[in-house]
């Protein structure tokens, strides 16, 4: 994935454009909060600090990275085999840092501690616990342990049930979106924007959500589906911490930073149906083959992602700002393409290509959409095949709560001060064009994010790689947080 910066800036300035001043300073009283006491016992408290918040946490995702369905690499996908047994280790993990478990009825788990008001409004703090094919250990799952690991720390100072609201860690069931090419089921059933039609959507096998759902003993209906949505009221905030997916933190040296907003993004499924035929024996001027055709369609996304100014040139229903976004913004992808009846010597019949489309601006991705469509049947009108354009999954952009931001900031800071000093540079700030859970709970309450530097910014992939001491700052900076809660 691809981080963006502010759209307007020049391409230097963009990656500075990250960096914003510090909103607040951590408290001397809440330093001595975590790490109370004589210098022996401060000595012998961050000793446990390390060993739960780094060794241990780092452990765990090594655990985890191991559970998959597949050999060889790690894969685990909506209601299967290993997010199953994902989902029972982590809540033993849950169990053991002091919060009451349960799996609800879309999959996700659930780890709470109610504190000392348990009618207060609840902080929520999440992440996912399925992945993509041959990934890494880090996505999804640093955020999920990041906030157990931070939890155990306050059960074992006794300081738990001091939170003055309700804390609530919870274990997403579907964010990838591999398994049913719709991302966040578990995230937008909690949020209340996942429609009933979803639990209809099949797999490659023809399993639906709820026959998979069902699968592992869990009733689903429509209306339990829609019950599943929190009450807004009954919320504080969402809270994620995730490794970045990017370049930026390794490039300014600091191990973590806050999220200002997530870019929009369109997911499309494009079928082109031609006329099968022998590789040998049809002439090339009286073929209708849907291959050719897709390839000059996946050459034209690429061209009008690359420069959006030479497609819409017009403006249209792009203003200025839309389209400066879009020119450091904009990115679109084919990662996956089928043909049938895929023979070496069978001119194919037909043949399906998904396309992901990405901007900070919506108006901006919304035009690209609407140029892409239009030329796309033009250049199919013209080859003499059908086309057929399925949009999949949409989600707009989403601006992160300022002053949540603010607070994670400056617990950022705080982590970073307790842990190697003070520091007088600042925490960077990022634009994310990665889809997170916070997109979907955006709908429910407002957002915070946190980025975790990852090496090379190499993610989705058995590459991806976090440092211990950056799992470590990661959370500490959790904790600091929940310490303001209490």
């Amino acid at each position: 994935m691809t981080i963006f910066g502010i759209s307007h800036f020049s391409p230097f300035s963009f990656l500075f454009s990250f960096l914003f001043l510090l909103s607040t300073l951590a408290s001397s009283s809440s330093y001595s909060s975590i790490y109370p006491g004589s210098s022996d016992k401060e000595g012998k408290t961050r000793s446990l600090y390390s060993e739960i918040l780094r060794d241990e946490a780092v452990a765990r995702l090594n655990e985890l990275g191991k559970v998959s369905d597949s050999d060889g690499y790690l894969e685990r996908t909506f209601m299967s085999p290993a997010s199953v047994r994902a989902g029972i280790l982590i809540r033993e993990w849950m169990e053991d840092a002091g919060l009451r478990t349960w799996v609800d009825s879309m999959g996700n788990l659930h780890g709470r501690v109610e504190g000392i008001n348990a009618s207060a409004q609840a902080l929520l703090i999440g992440s996912h616990l399925d992945t993509v094919v041959d990934a890494g250990i880090f996505d999804g799952s640093l955020g999920i342990i990041s906030a157990i690991s931070a939890l155990k720390v306050l059960k074992s100072n006794g300081k738990l049930g001091e939170l003055k609201r309700p804390v609530e860690v919870i274990a997403f069931s579907d964010e990838e979106g591999v398994r049913f090419q719709s991302t966040f089921l578990g995230s937008a059933a909690l949020a209340g924007v996942l429609p009933v039609t979803a639990l209809k959507i099949s797999d490659k096998s023809g399993v639906t959500v709820q026959d998979a759902l069902e699968g592992n003993s869990i009733e689903i209906s429509e209306e339990s589906l829609l019950e599943l949505k929190y009450d807004p009221a009954s919320v504080w905030g969402y809270v994620e911490l995730h490794i970045e997916q990017g370049p930026v933190l390794e490039w300014t040296g600091f191990p973590l930073g806050v999220v200002k907003g997530i870019a929009g993004q369109t997911r499309m499924k494009v079928t082109i149906r031609g006329s099968r035929g022998h590789a040998g024996t049809v002439p090339m001027s009286l073929r209708r083959d849907p291959m050719a055709a897709a390839a000059e369609l996946i050459v034209l996304l690429e061209n009008l992602c690359k420069h959006p100014r030479h497609f819409l040139s017009d403006g249209g229903n792009c203003n200025e700002f839309s389209m400066e976004s879009l020119s450091t913004s904009l990115v679109c992808t084919v990662g996956e393409i089928s043909t049938w009846p895929s023979a070496s010597n069978v001119i194919p019949g037909q043949v399906t290509f998904t396309v992901d489309l990405r901007a900070i601006d919506d108006v901006g991705r919304e035009a690209v959409l609407y140029e892409l469509s239009n030329r796309m049947y033009q250049i199919c009108d013209r080859r003499s095949v059908s086309c057929i354009i399925e949009r999949k999954h949409d989600a707009n952009a989403v601006i992160c709560d300022p002053e949540l931001s603010s607070q994670l900031k400056s617990a950022a800071y705080t982590a970073l001060n307790r842990k190697n000093g003070e520091i007088q540079v600042e925490v960077p700030v990022l634009m994310s064009g990665a889809g997170h859970d916070a997109m979907a709970m955006s709908h429910l309450t407002k957002v915070g994010m946190l980025f975790v530097r990852c090496r090379g910014g190499i993610s989705h992939s058995p590459e991806e790689h976090v440092l211990d001491d950056d799992v470590w700052t990661a959370v500490l900076t959790i904790l600091a947080f929940l310490e303001t809660h209490m």
